[in-house]
C-alpha cells in the first residue's frame, strides 16, 4: 500500500516472450500498446515506492537522463492526459524543459508569480525563483511521485504550470507592440501550459478517487 493509502493501479499484462511471439512478435496492436503504457507507469511508481530508498527515488526522477525522453515518449506520450501514463509523461516533460531551458523557465515563472500567489505557494518554489531553484522544485515534485503522495505531486506540478502560463501571458503583453510574432508564440505556449495545468489538477482528483490508471 502506498503512503497515500491508495492501492496502485493494477493492470495485468500477459506479454512475456512467448505471448509476444504469438501476437506477431514485436508488432503490437493498439490494445497491447495501451496495456504496456499503463502497466509500465504503474510498475515505475510501484518500484519507487517499494524501495524506500532515496537513491532509487533520485534515479527514477532522473531516468530520462539515462534513457532519454524519447523512450518515455514511445511508451506514454500517446495516452490521454488524464491517465497515469499521460500524467507521468507531462511531469517528465516539465522536468526536461526546466533542465534544458533553465533561464527561460526562471524568467517565465518569475513573471507569473504576482498573478498567481496561491499557485506559487502550492508549487513550493523559493524566492527568487532562480534556474537552480526551479530545477530543485521540479525534482522535488517528481520525487513525491515515488516517496510521497502522488496527488500532492500532481497538484504541485499543476500549480507550477499555472504560474508559468501566467508568466508567458505577462511577457506576451510586454512585447506585443514591438515583437508581435514573439507575443503570439508566448500566448500560444502559455495556453498549452495552462491546459497542462488543468489536466494535472484533474489527474490529482482522479488519483484521490482511485480512478487514475
Amino acid at each position: 500500500m502506498p503512503p497515500s493509502g491508495r492501492p496502485l493501479p493494477r493492470r495485468p499484462v500477459h506479454f512475456g516472450p512467448d505471448a509476444m511471439e504469438a501476437h506477431g512478435g514485436l508488432h503490437l496492436g493498439p490494445a497491447e500498446t495501451t496495456e504496456i503504457a499503463h502497466q509500465s507507469a504503474a510498475v515505475l511508481i510501484g518500484a519507487g515506492r517499494a524501495a524506500h530508498d532515496p537513491q532509487v527515488t533520485q534515479r527514477l526522477v532522473a531516468i530520462t537522463d539515462d534513457i532519454g525522453l524519447s523512450t518515455l515518449a514511445d511508451l506514454w506520450s500517446a495516452r490521454p492526459a488524464r491517465s497515469l501514463p499521460g500524467a507521468l509523461w507531462r511531469l517528465y516533460v516539465l522536468r526536461q524543459w526546466v533542465q534544458s531551458q533553465p533561464l527561460q523557465a526562471s524568467r517565465e515563472y518569475a513573471a507569473g508569480i504576482r498573478f498567481t500567489g496561491v499557485a506559487h505557494a502550492i508549487a513550493g518554489a523559493g524566492e527568487p525563483p532562480t534556474p537552480a531553484e526551479l530545477q530543485r522544485v521540479v525534482d522535488s515534485i517528481l520525487s513525491g511521485v515515488f516517496d510521497g503522495d502522488l496527488g500532492v505531486a500532481l497538484d504541485r506540478a499543476a500549480a507550477f504550470c499555472m504560474v508559468v502560463a501566467a508568466g508567458r501571458a505577462e511577457l506576451a503583453n510586454d512585447v506585443e507592440a514591438e515583437h508581435p510574432a514573439e507575443a503570439s508564440a508566448l500566448t500560444r505556449t502559455g495556453g498549452a501550459m495552462l491546459a497542462t495545468s488543468s489536466d494535472l489538477r484533474a489527474a490529482a482528483v482522479l488519483w484521490r478517487r482511485g480512478d487514475l490508471d
